[in-house]
């Protein structure tokens, strides 16, 4: 049994290589855009960008894949407790987050399979099941639910940095731990900020009277941090600490422990 599910680690450790492909785009433009010589983008945003590139279909099917393994693994991580979160308040909500990250990278893995049947050649076809679901964020009541999820999630970000419990699942020397501490740290509280400030701004559009349907994104997180005082610095900031969310990504599909044989 445990041979039959050995063949899907590789797997999983592209759809974490995925992520910090998708991660080094969103950051280098973000630290471009502080001095005034790139944009901001989002996760989609990036895709696209990657999509156009030379390999463009080639990296698209490894996007996919990518995506989809990451999601699958986030969903078995969830459903089978491969950590042992446990089935108490704080190992459910970490449990629910896995299946709310499973859910945004199968949309982002539909989102480029519909780019490869050119059904999405433009930046008004952003993908059936996204909008739908951006438009189900835009009503009040769940757009609150959904803020208070994303400020749990940049707390326990940080927690995460700052009690280095990502360490737990790195199967790694300490020589590599040395190098891994730093760029872990760094690029979660990043990642951290973002989901707090996306929080804010859906929580805004909630106060509002439900928002307007429109999706809220990490583009948007970043705009912010751009028009804030001496937003330039802080965005130059923020993209250096989502490329070292990359390098994390990159970081967890050499040397996570994939532990399949737990589900």
């Amino acid at each position: 049994m445990h041979q039959a599910k050995a063949w899907f680690r590789p797997f999983a450790r592209i759809g974490y290589a995925a992520r910090g492909l998708i991660y080094t785009v969103i950051g280098f433009f973000a630290a471009t855009a502080a001095i005034g010589s790139g944009e901001t983008m989002g996760s989609r945003d990036a895709l696209d960008r990657l999509l156009e590139s030379g390999f463009g279909i080639a990296v698209a099917y490894i996007l996919v894949l990518g995506l989809a393994c990451y999601a699958l693994w986030r969903t078995i991580q969830s459903v089978f407790d491969t950590d042992d979160h446990g089935t108490d308040a704080k190992g459910l909500a970490v449990r629910g987050g896995l299946i709310a990250s499973a859910i945004a990278y199968s949309t982002l893995a539909f989102y480029t399979a519909s780019r490869i049947r050119g059904t999405s050649s433009d930046s008004e076809s952003g993908g059936g099941i996204a909008d739908a679901i951006a438009g189900f964020v835009g009503t009040g009541i769940v757009s609150a639910v959904i803020a208070a999820c994303l400020a749990g999630a940049a707390v326990a970000h940080v927690i995460k940095a700052v009690r280095e419990k990502y360490a737990d699942h790195i199967e790694a020397d300490a020589a590599k731990m040395k190098v891994i501490h730093p760029i872990a740290k760094t690029g979660l509280v990043a990642r951290g900020a973002v989901f707090a400030i996306l929080a804010f701004l859906v929580a805004l559009q909630a106060w509002r009277g439900g928002g307007t349907g429109e999706d809220v994104s990490s583009k948007d997180a970043l705009d912010f941090v751009q028009s804030l005082p001496a937003g330039s610095l802080l965005l130059a900031a923020m993209g250096i600490g989502l490329l070292a969310f990359a390098a994390y990504s990159f970081t967890q599909a050499l040397y996570r422990r994939i532990n399949v044989e737990d589900a």
